[in-house]
């Protein structure tokens, strides 16, 4: 996607949606983003892959990009969670796993509060969800966590790693 059409898009996206970023003005955005050519190329990835990446906040002086759309984005579902997990299947291998396309997009995967601090601000995976950050203990043996919203209530879950879903994809996060 072209830089401008992109920033355009992400201008557009920000002024439509002023609740996530209470007090952020676009100008101080865009002026950190036209310095920082690999936020530009991991948002672009985003975008490209269903993502709708928004401000969602400020951390430390940078700003958080977090993918905003409805249900986990289409481009990045039917992937078990990381590297280990897709070596382990012997059969019916998916496309791939959701912490190596993260690293390739440039994005982390959101951790289970950042997840929950997006749900804050609408209602995000109500008919999919979202694999996130897992702590080492869970994955050594096995497991990943995910999460979705239902029943007006953000849920966390467990799966093996190696599992994957058509329904079940990653939101990535972007500092700027």
């Amino acid at each position: 996607m072209a830089k401008s059409k992109l920033l355009d898009t992400l201008k557009a996206r920000f002024e439509d949606n002023p609740q996530r970023h209470p007090k952020v003005k676009w100008a101080d955005v865009q002026a950190k983003l036209e310095k920082k050519a690999a936020a530009l190329k991991a948002l672009a990835a985003m975008e490209e892959t269903g993502g709708e990446p928004d401000v969602v906040g400020v951390e430390k002086g940078e700003y958080l990009f977090v993918d905003c759309s409805g249900e986990s984005p289409k481009g990045r579902r039917s992937l078990c969670f990381d590297a280990a997990a897709l070596a382990s299947r012997k059969e019916n291998k998916p496309k791939g796993s959701a912490l190596a396309m993260a690293e390739a997009m440039g994005v982390e995967v959101l951790d289970e509060q950042q997840y929950r601090e997006l749900q804050k601000l609408g209602k995000f995976d109500t008919t999919t969800s979202s694999w996130v950050q897992t702590p080492p203990a869970i994955r050594k043996l096995g497991g990943a966590l995910f999460c979705d919203r239902r029943y007006e209530t953000v849920f966390v879950y467990h799966n093996g790693a190696e599992s994957y879903y058509a329904a079940r994809g990653f939101r990535g996060l972007v500092r700027v």
